[in-house]
């Protein structure tokens, strides 16, 4: 089932607290960049839990070799740190939540390292970009398209739209055609900018996008979203970047 994300949003607490979820390293052949592979949890003052991507599959945990071939990943890279300890349900618990208890279940886009955990959380809508949804399969890896649709019930948005009060998901096409981004207004950090691969980290935009399928739609979307960060003086949280992975907290430990 698939409808669009309603007006008067979906959850009812301000967030409360924002976990960022390990979900392995990744290292890319072409320039050697290790890149941290993140998802996160939202929880809100009403006790609702939001997760925000997924990671890779989880056969990478299981045999990242063999994944990495069927898959064809390897002409792009290497994964370096995939295990059992950094698939969704293991990085939820050590935010104190199993996977019964996500509430929605947010993909900023389609891609391998971000929706392993697709057929998981049947409980929980799906939001994402309409523009992603309205894609025949889910984009996964180059020309490798392996899955369906799973049947779930699906919230899309077309515009900028705020599921709840302080959490908004932005428009960020370029990277993909639905890429979104996400930010948020904690109590005591502020107002954070999850810019997921609308920027993957900051050099991108001085190289202006130019591994993006579409540069001019990334390079827009990259200065609209941080502008709004900057007019909220948001902390700015990037997608894959190797300077600042190291620097953030991760699961257990939290922003608030």
């Amino acid at each position: 089932m698939i409808e669009h994300l309603p007006p008067e949003g979906l959850l009812t607490g301000n967030p409360k607290r924002l976990f960022m979820l390990d979900f392995g390293l990744f290292r890319v052949h072409s320039n050697g960049r290790k890149i941290g592979i993140c998802g996160f949890l939202v929880q809100t003052e009403a006790g609702e839990n939001v997760l925000i991507d997924s990671g890779f599959p989880a056969k990478y945990a299981a045999d990242p070799e063999q994944a990495t071939a069927e898959d064809r990943l390897h002409t792009f890279g290497e994964v370096l740190t995939c295990t059992p300890q950094n698939l969704p349900q293991v990085q939820l618990a050590r935010a104190g939540v199993t996977g019964d208890d996500i509430d929605y279940f947010v993909l900023t886009h389609t891609h391998i390292d971000h929706i392993g955990g697709l057929f998981d959380f049947p409980q929980a809508p799906i939001i994402l970009a309409k523009p992603e949804r309205d894609l025949p399969r889910p984009l996964y890896w180059s020309e490798v398209r392996p899955w369906d649709w799973p049947d779930r019930r699906y919230l899309t948005l077309e515009s900028d739209s705020a599921i709840g009060p302080g959490f908004d998901l932005l428009m960020a096409p370029g990277h993909t055609p639905g890429q979104i981004a996400v930010l948020l207004d904690l109590p005591q950090t502020g107002s954070v900018l999850l810019t997921s691969d609308a920027i993957s980290r900051p050099d991108e935009i001085a190289e202006g996008f130019d591994s993006a399928p579409d540069p001019i739609a990334a390079q827009a979307s990259a200065r609209r979203i941080l502008e709004l960060a900057h007019g909220r003086d948001a902390m700015v949280i990037y997608g894959h970047c190797p300077a600042q992975w190291p620097q953030l907290k991760k699961a257990p430990q939290f922003y608030d």
